[in-house]
């Protein structure tokens, strides 16, 4: 088998130690296996995405001395691909509108938002759906298949998965495929990039552990192959959070501004992830 894997950062805000470690973690798979690490960027929310933070993505990675096949693929090149996906799962009856607001749903729901969310007269005439995957019409498409549905943990899930794993889509309830302010959301998306760059790994971290069940479902509803999965703990901060953008963990452009070069860099990550 060909080793295919990709690091998928989003530019909304500048890298940091977290990103970093999972870049270099895929990276070093990649090159130990003689395949091939990708780049892409997950741009498809215009509203929070900024070039100044793709610029950004670039120097930093090559900074660590990662690099990879030109041009990376840019999510924002390709959404009429996602468009047409979900318009199969709409033309499939796998999907459905729902009028309300996550704040409305956080208000009205004890648990996953279920497909009573859609009901005629649900919400203000002048709002736009959203559209939602319907697992109670997944189930009946693929009867007995769904209860095959499952992945290979090749490395260690949060509390300790490996191996064979079977899908429980179920914990994420019907996500949302179809934003009313961007489009396509992630999950769709990111299962139709993989198959078209011919991911065969995936390396991410914990946080996107329980995505994967979501995600092994759509490859089947739409034929597409089913990669193996790597996930890995996140860095987390001296006051155990996990580092992110929204809470001003400090980004590698910070470090590198202040005088530290590519190896200092890579100890304190490697230090940050031993502790």
């Amino acid at each position: 088998m060909t080793y295919r894997t990709r690091f998928a950062p989003s530019p909304t805000g500048y890298l940091h130690l977290g990103h970093a470690y999972a870049a270099l973690t895929a990276f070093e798979a990649a090159r130990q296996a003689g395949g091939t690490f990708l780049l892409r960027i997950e741009d498809i929310d215009r509203t929070r995405c900024r070039p100044e933070y793709e610029t950004g993505i670039y120097e930093d990675l090559r900074a660590l001395g990662m690099e990879w096949p030109e041009p990376p693929l840019r999510q924002s090149d390709h959404l009429a691909d996602y468009e047409a996906a979900l318009e199969t799962l709409r033309t499939r009856g796998l999907v459905y509108a729902c009028y309300k607001t996550r704040k409305e749903l956080a208000q009205a729901a004890q648990g996953a938002p279920q497909e009573g969310d859609a009901v005629a007269g649900d919400g203000p005439a002048e709002r736009e759906p959203s559209w939602r995957l319907s697992l109670k019409a997944a189930c009946e498409a693929l009867g007995a298949e769904w209860k095959r549905l499952g992945f290979v943990e090749t490395g260690h899930g949060p509390d300790g998965e490996t191996g064979p794993q079977t899908a429980w889509p179920e914990v994420n309830g019907d996500v949302v495929l179809g934003r009313k302010d961007i489009g396509v959301a992630y999950h769709l998306a990111v299962v139709i990039d993989d198959a078209r760059e011919g991911i065969t790994h995936i390396h991410r971290g914990h946080d996107l552990f329980a995505a994967t069940h979501t995600q092994v479902l759509l490859q089947r509803l739409l034929g597409l192959p089913t990669p193996l999965y790597c996930h890995h703990a996140l860095l987390l901060d001296d006051q155990g959070r996990r580092l992110a953008k929204r809470k001003g963990s400090r980004s590698l452009r910070d470090y590198r501004i202040e005088g530290m070069d590519t190896e200092a860099i890579k100890a304190l990550i490697a230090a940050t992830a031993k502790a």
